[in-house]
């Protein structure tokens, strides 16, 4: 019996450093967007008298009304239209030039007459030109529905949600957040992401296809520690 307990014990030891690299391989990526990505709608209280078979006073939502999204638990498509460019452009030039000359006379009864008479001529010159150029271009589109994690104050939604898409070679992260104004919510119940206040969009991906274009973090020590 505790020669199996000894077996078993090794077979654990072996198996920890494997098991660790697996969990390693496929980990969530790390988000910025509000937290929580989800929340429950607040509980409704009940009617105590039904008025009718159609009109009742308790409801929150009259049978007329719309259903854009206004309370807590509510869910809002946001049209994603990100689009950007940034360029610029930048260039330098620094230039110095100097001469000194010195000539030592002949002058009679002056001690180190060898020196009298030799020309001393100095000259130094230094340049500097830089340029740099650098240019941005992105473009994001796709549609996400969050939900209301909370009412501000001031009627402001403050939204938050994520997209999960798994496939064989990893998983794919939609994440948005932001502070949505009311009245910029269409009759469809969506929003377009460039009308959202504080807006957070990532895009992320996990798996060994996206670990393989990351470098290591011993590269990385070296990129960022040598001096040349």
């Amino acid at each position: 019996m505790q020669a199996c307990l000894k077996e078993a014990s090794r077979v654990a030891v072996s198996m920890a450093p494997a098991l660790l690299l697996a969990g390693c391989l496929h980990t969530t990526p790390p988000t910025s967007v509000h937290q929580p990505m989800s929340a429950r709608p607040e509980p409704r209280p009940t009617p105590v008298v039904a008025n009718g078979a159609i009109y009742q006073s308790g409801y929150v939502r009259p049978l007329f009304e719309d259903r854009r999204a206004r309370w807590v638990g509510d869910t809002l498509t946001i049209q994603i239209a990100e689009k950007t460019q940034a360029q610029k452009k930048s260039s330098s030039a620094a230039e110095r030039s100097q001469t000194a000359k010195a000539d030592v006379p002949t002058v009679s009864g002056l001690p180190f007459k060898l020196a009298q008479g030799i020309s001393l001529n100095g000259s130094s010159d230094n340049k500097f030109s830089g340029k740099g150029d650098s240019a941005a271009n992105n473009d994001f589109t796709g549609t996400i529905t969050v939900t209301v994690v909370e009412v501000l104050p001031n009627g402001n939604l403050l939204v938050s949600g994520e997209k999960q898409v798994a496939i064989n070679q990893g998983d794919e992260y939609i994440r948005f957040s932001g502070v949505v104004n009311p009245i910029h919510i269409t009759g469809t119940n969506s929003v377009v992401s460039t009308q959202v206040a504080d807006a957070r969009i990532e895009y992320k991906a996990s798996g060994y296809i996206d670990e393989a274009q990351v470098m290591g973090w011993l590269a990385r020590f070296f990129l960022s520690a040598l001096p040349f």
